[in-house]
This record gives C-alpha cells, sequence and structure tokens, in this order.
C-alpha cells in the first residue's frame, strides 16, 4: 500500500455487499478493567485462581499496578512454586509477564475479541494498519488491524468488510486464499470520542508488494517469474468477477506474492464495485493509470481490471517482455473497454498459450526476493 491519498469522488461504493450484509456493533470498552477488590492473594493457589479468573488486570494508579503485578510474580514464580508444580508456575509466570506487558496499552474490544493494539504495520490509501494480539481459547493470535487514519473513511471501511464478507461467502471456496481472511469488523471508539471503523484481518507473513518486487529488479523482471504472478493475478480477478465484483484498484502495491510459494495475494477492496457500476473512489496518484470509463465514472465491468493487471505485468517486465508478450499485454489495454478482454478465464488460457509458445511446457523455477541489508 501507499502514501496517504485522498478521494477524489466522495460516498461509498455501491451493491458490492451482496446478500446478509457485515454487521457492526456499538462500540465497547476499550481499556482494560478495573482491578477485582477482592483481598489480595497470599499463597500459590490463591495467585493462580486470580490468573485463572481473569483478575489479573491491574489497577489505574501506577504504583498499585506495579505493586500487584509484584506480589503475583513473586507468588508464580518458578523458583518458588510448591514442589512438584514448577511447570504449572512456568506458564503462569509467562501469562502474568504478558498481561504486564500489555497493561496499560490500546485495547480494542470487538464483538468476539480484545485487540491488544501494536506497533504501525503500514500506511495505506486511507488507512494505517497495526500488528495487533488476541487471545482465541487460550492461544495467543496475531491480527492485522486495518483503521481509517479520518473517520470520515469509515464507510470504505464497512464496505471493504462487506465485500470480503462477500468474496468468503458468494465466491468459491477454492479460491478464498487470494483476498485477505476477515477476522471481524467492529467500531472503536476514542477517548476523544472518535469512532472508527476497524477491519481484524488475519496476517499475511513472508509477502511482498509488486511495487517492491519491481523496486528490487529496476531492469524488468524476467518473464518467466512474472508468468506465475500474471497468472495467479488473473486468477484472483476471474475469482471476483465470478462473485460480481470489480477490484477497481489492482495496482502494485496492492497485489501481493509470496516468493517460496508462489502465492499471491489481492488487497485493498475498500475500492471495488458490483459489476456494471462506477469505480466509486479513485486514487490520485494513479490518476494516469485507470482505464478511461473508470475515469468518466462509467460502469466497470472485468475488462477495467483486466486493463490495470496487465499494466502491472507491463511495467513489472519491462523492457525484458518479447515482442509476443508486448503485443498481448497492448491488446489488453486498449482504451476502449468492449475492445479489451472480457474474461479473466478466458484471458488466462490464451496467457496459458502464449507462455507455451514463448517457453515450453511450465515447469516451477524458484523464486527469492533479496534480502534487506
Amino acid at each position: 500500500m501507499s502514501a496517504a491519498d485522498a478521494r477524489t469522488v466522495p460516498g461509498r461504493a455501491a451493491a458490492a455487499a451482496g446478500p446478509g450484509g457485515h454487521p457492526h456493533p456499538h462500540p465497547q470498552a476499550d481499556r482494560h478493567p478495573a482491578a477485582d477488590d477482592r483481598p489480595e492473594p497470599r499463597t500459590f493457589d490463591e495467585a493462580l485462581a486470580v490468573l485463572d479468573s481473569g483478575g489479573t488486570a491491574f489497577p489505574a494508579d501506577p504504583a498499585q499496578a506495579a505493586s500487584r503485578f509484584r506480589r503475583l510474580a513473586r507468588l508464580l514464580h518458578p523458583d518458588t512454586a510448591p514442589p512438584g508444580r514448577a511447570a504449572q508456575a512456568t506458564a503462569a509466570f509467562a501469562r502474568l509477564t504478558a498481561a504486564w506487558h500489555d497493561h496499560d496499552r490500546q485495547i480494542l474490544t470487538g464483538p468476539r475479541y480484545r485487540y491488544v493494539l501494536g506497533p504501525l504495520l503500514a500506511a495505506g490509501d486511507l488507512a494505517d494498519l497495526h500488528t495487533a494480539r488476541y487471545d482465541h481459547d487460550g492461544e495467543r493470535r496475531t491480527a492485522v488491524l486495518k483503521i481509517p487514519r479520518q473517520p470520515r473513511d469509515n464507510d470504505l471501511a464497512e464496505h471493504e468488510a462487506d465485500v470480503l464478507t462477500r468474496l468468503h461467502t458468494v465466491g468459491e471456496r477454492r479460491h478464498r486464499a487470494y483476498a485477505p481472511a476477515l477476522v471481524e469488523s467492529f467500531r472503536h471508539r476514542a477517548d476523544d470520542g472518535t469512532e472508527r471503523l476497524v477491519n481484524a484481518l488475519a496476517p499475511l507473513t513472508g509477502f511482498h508488494s509488486l511495487a517492491a518486487v519491481a523496486a528490487a529488479h529496476p531492469g524488468g523482471l524476467d518473464p518467466r517469474d512474472a508468468a506465475w504472478m500474471w497468472r495467479r493475478l488473473l486468477t484472483a480477478l476471474g475469482w471476483a468477477h465470478r462473485a460480481g465484483l470489480v477490484h477497481g484498484a489492482v495496482f502494485p502495491e496492492h497485489v501481493l506474492i509470496h516468493p517460496e510459494l508462489h502465492g499471491l495475494v489481492l488487497v485493498d477492496w475498500c475500492y471495488a464495485t458490483a459489476v456494471g457500476t462506477d469505480v466509486p473512489v479513485l486514487i490520485h496518484h494513479h490518476a494516469d493509470d485507470y482505464p478511461p470509463e473508470a475515469r468518466q465514472h462509467e460502469p466497470a465491468s472485468p475488462a477495467t481490471d483486466i486493463h490495470l493487471a496487465s499494466l502491472c505485468v507491463r511495467r513489472l517486465v519491462g523492457p525484458r517482455a518479447p515482442g509476443p508478450m508486448r503485443a498481448f499485454l497492448r491488446g489488453c489495454t486498449l482504451p476502449g473497454q468492449n475492445s479489451r478482454p472480457q474474461d479473466a478465464w478466458q484471458l488466462l488460457a490464451e496467457l496459458d498459450d502464449l507462455l507455451d509458445r514463448l517457453y515450453g511446457p511450465r515447469t516451477f523455477r524458484p523464486f527469492t526476493m533479496p534480502t534487506a541489508n
């Protein structure tokens, strides 16, 4: 994702949510609850009972919070555990340490989970992405919280949740990995009263954007490596189009690839729209990349996404593209929407024929990204 941009058109995309719109509960508490007023524990079992009952929340007063932690730590430390209970004490002490580490950090509460907000992961067009931790049946998990920087963009965040829900429920199950997995969506009220719509997403580990891939290959990527990325991108688009959606923002920073697994995920679905409706929001710094129908706010079709995806590939391969591949890409980026391919699945089959003529039968080519210095 890229640096912040303003909208060019107000309002959320129409009709993309489909049946069964995503629920959004009322704001809930965003801080730790007050510590309980029971007597302080005096024994290992009493401290363990406090830990097991969720009573490890610390008082707001820093001195009292530190005192509570020291008492529990002294009672639960493995070195002072009752005979035969060192392993139990080790696990309990680790839980206590994690709770203390989380103390006074910002907590965002959804209908299913409470999230400990972590550091900024990335700054997108309209939202910031933070790492976060939450507990699921006693197991600590990681999520990515996508939080609009401006409350006026809550509608787009809500729309993205609706789109991801539609892809999960209406799209073909076998292709779900081509879009981020939505854990839940909820409203969070900050201390100043500002309310934002937060989308909790499953993390994507080991992925790189096509923008990063292009930056690592300034002379152009070998077309044989770009081939599997291109094929998977067309599969992702064909999946979305069958679900009645146009992504509307297929740009290099929104296409993530996994080098080792040859995987691909298409992100930033807040710009998506229903097939046959116009792309509601345009990104300023990509103004020249949109096909004419998007700039003129005419109905979008699969050909809109095919145009954008083809631009990604053309720029990724650059001068290394052979003549037949350049001609193929040129046909996918013609100005007239009706002159471009309309079916991503059919285009994928035609691409396979082209690649077979150029390079012979498909073989797996290991791909790596350069390590950061």
